[in-house]
């Protein structure tokens, strides 16, 4: 049987290795038999940790910076063997929109991709990333005599605190982030297709638009069509995490309590039986007083006009934050965008629709359609931040079968 050979760069905890390690058949996660992943790279030791227990050796993980990866160290991977895809995306937090939009060195790890894509030369590759990547530009900051950047002190606020912190001057911006990509990845002899896709299409309860380029390679004789949802009726967060158990501030919860209600927990917890990361940190005053006042769909706004409308002490004014920090998730829409900041209230949009407290990071997982057997390693932020930059495996699952068709079948 002929095998798709995948590289899979920038892996994390593996959200879209598990779309091309599974497939989702008859409601089951069914792994896959046509499939080889020659390696995997991961720059984070507790993603690298968590990555190895949920693949074990059937992925090679070469921990560490992608920078260090060799030319003679890809050969030795590769054993003479033609790769048929690389998958992967690089860090996308600096091309957020949610954020300093910095074009510091995550966002240059782009140039790696680049790199190992020219030296491995595939058939196909997929690289994801954020919606703020179409509209982020080339930034050049301003250096000194000696080549070093130029730095100036600018005031930030933290919560009700003001500190200063050391930013770099920018000298002049350049061309789109998207169109250096696209004109690289030609250069490189690729045909590209780029495409904004929306997460609820693939059966992901939760509005997450992520931008996938897909490339294939001058010469082959195949034709990229995106895939399309199967037209199913939107997940709610109720329908995808309300047979969870009830966590309070300090508590973690391994049982379940009540057997799932709805298809998608029926795929979520089928053959596992004990809870992981389904847990809850503790508040203070004014965090416990926020929570308490925001209603379903409410956020920093509307608490703020409750303190001016005197309903709620002055004490309690919000400072900081977007308009839609500090919010209340609504039980039947989507989840909006799950974030690495899932677990804390002052993040987007991320307390529960009913509890007083922010969303475990089992259900931050559940959002993003990681069944509950998958594994998470480290601490509340390794596991948030595990959670929150990966892929959408049931979205991940929806490319590698287009994908995999096409290359198992051009041979």
């Amino acid at each position: 049987m002929k095998k798709c050979k995948i590289v899979d760069l920038f892996s994390g905890v593996g959200g879209l290795t598990f779309g091309f390690y599974y497939d989702l058949i008859n409601k089951r996660f069914v792994k896959r038999n046509n499939v080889q992943f020659v390696f995997a790279n991961e720059f984070a030791p507790k993603a690298a940790a968590a990555f190895r227990k949920n693949y074990g050796s059937d992925i090679p993980m070469i921990e560490g910076d992608i920078c260090a990866i060799t030319d003679e160290k890809i050969d030795e991977m590769l054993k003479g063997e033609e790769v048929d895809v690389i998958i992967g995306g690089p860090p996308c937090q600096s091309f957020s929109t949610v954020g300093q939009r910095k074009y510091d060195d995550r966002a240059k790890l782009s140039h790696q991709y680049l790199r190992l894509l020219e030296k491995i030369k595939p058939k196909m590759f997929l690289f994801e990333n954020v919606k703020g990547i179409l509209s982020m530009r080339e930034i050049f900051y301003k250096t000194d005599k000696n080549g070093q950047v130029v730095t100036k002190e600018v005031i930030k606020h933290r919560g009700d605190k003001e500190f200063t912190r050391l930013e770099p001057v920018v000298d002049h911006y350049g061309d789109l982030v998207i169109d250096v990509l696209q004109r690289k990845f030609n250069d490189i002899g690729y045909k590209i297709c780029t495409k904004t896709m929306l997460a609820t299409d693939f059966g992901v309860p939760q509005i997450r638009e992520r931008v996938f380029i897909i490339g294939v390679r001058d010469g082959l004789n195949i034709e990229w069509d995106y895939p399309k949802g199967d037209g199913k009726q939107t997940i709610s967060v109720y329908q995808a995490i309300s047979d969870l158990p009830e966590v309070g501030e300090g508590q973690t919860i391994e049982e379940y309590d009540k057997p799932p209600m709805t298809d998608y927990q029926k795929l979520m917890r089928r053959d596992c039986d004990k809870l992981t990361v389904h847990f809850c940190g503790t508040y203070g005053d004014k965090i416990r007083t926020v929570i308490e006042n925001v209603n379903e769909g409410e956020g920093k706004d509307d608490f703020n006009a409750k303190v001016a409308a005197g309903l709620i002490d002055s004490k309690y004014y919000l400072t900081s934050g977007y308009g839609n920090t500090y919010g209340r998730l609504e039980r039947n829409k989507p989840s909006t965008t799950i974030t690495n900041n899932l677990a804390t209230p002052s993040g987007l949009r991320c307390i529960h629709y009913e509890q007083d407290r922010a969303l475990t990071p089992r259900e931050g997982a559940r959002i993003q359609s990681f069944p509950d057997w998958y594994y998470f390693e480290g601490n509340r932020s390794d596991v948030v931040k595990q959670v929150g930059n990966a892929v959408p495996p049931l979205m991940a699952i929806a490319f590698a079968n287009k994908i995999i068709d096409l290359l198992v079948d051009e041979d």
